[in-house]
């Protein structure tokens, strides 16, 4: 496939604005509803899109089953951790901080394709693990300031996303983007009204809302989804060596956003440590480019 270098700016340009919407609206809405709450509304907002998506469609959209649905199953536990995790640390730290540890889910990656799916550890793999968990030491760096445990939360959900990463990689052989969306919100719902009526309050959601919030809710809903369909067909125009660099600018981006409106310290060591494990992650793509070798 001959990447269409401007398809693949287009669409990144989309997952950007969609990945800094998801992030500013989480912030604005969590005054209000918890971070289950958020994540229900996301849920219930993405299935109405989906819903209307299917209904307006010309070509007819079908949904299927998930298969196997035990597949589907672990990716959204995964993913619904994942994402709880993430949310709450946008609520706790530095904007930045988030993105940048974030950034490290391509390394957890690689483990556990090494470690469960029997995936070779090749020398490039070795490194774009080493240079990810160095970078992780640049950010928090242990010892020299007051270490804030909650980058472990943050890390934890790059964990889990690379649990979601992995699984998604096999279902998208046996399903569409749409089918794995649409079962993704129906299967996560129900844990994330559970959780918030498990751990705050009955999650009625609607009496806790004015119509003050209404832009957030709209950014919320529908850049969740964008996120997701914005990078898929980045990767469909282009290789992940031209992707992934453009996604790396989620991080001056967003930190730029976090001195704008949160008047958040600009911390360049933040942006060294992103920067370092974006090495590790670009190195290895390159060589497997290649066919593997180094």
């Amino acid at each position: 496939m001959k990447a269409n270098l401007r398809l693949v700016i287009l669409w990144m340009t989309g997952a950007l604005g969609s990945f800094v919407a998801l992030a500013v609206s989480i912030r604005a809405l969590s005054g209000v509803l918890t971070v289950f709450e958020i994540l229900a509304v996301r849920n219930i907002g993405g299935l109405v899109i989906l819903g209307l998506y299917v209904a307006l469609s010309p070509r007819g959209q079908r949904l299927g089953w998930p298969r196997p649905f035990w597949l589907h199953a672990t990716r959204n536990v995964f993913h619904f951790a994942g994402q709880a995790a993430w949310s709450t640390g946008l609520v706790l730290l530095p904007i930045a901080t988030v993105f940048a540890l974030e950034f490290t889910a391509p390394a957890w990656t690689v483990v556990l394709s090494v470690l469960f799916l029997g995936e070779r550890l090749t020398v490039s793999r070795l490194m774009a693990v080493v240079l990810g968990f160095l970078g992780v030491l640049v950010i928090l760096r242990p010892g020299l300031t007051a270490f804030d445990v909650n980058g472990l939360l943050v890390l934890f959900a790059a964990l889990m996303f690379a649990v979601q990463l992995t699984t998604t990689k096999r279902l998208t052989g046996s399903n569409s983007v749409l089918n794995i969306l649409v079962w993704m919100n129906v299967m996560q719902l129900p844990l994330y009204l559970a959780a918030a009526a498990i751990t705050d309050r009955p999650p009625l959601i609607l009496p806790y809302l004015n119509l003050g919030m209404i832009p957030a809710l709209v950014a919320l809903c529908a850049s969740g989804l964008l996120a997701h369909v914005c990078v898929t067909n980045a990767f469909r125009h282009g290789d992940a060596i031209v992707v992934v660099p453009i996604d790396f600018m989620r991080i001056p981006l967003i930190s730029i956003v976090g001195v704008v409106l949160y008047h958040e310290r600009f911390d360049p060591l933040v942006l060294l440590g992103a920067m370092v494990t974006a090495a590790g992650i670009l190195w290895n793509i390159r060589q497997e480019a290649k066919g593997g070798r180094g």
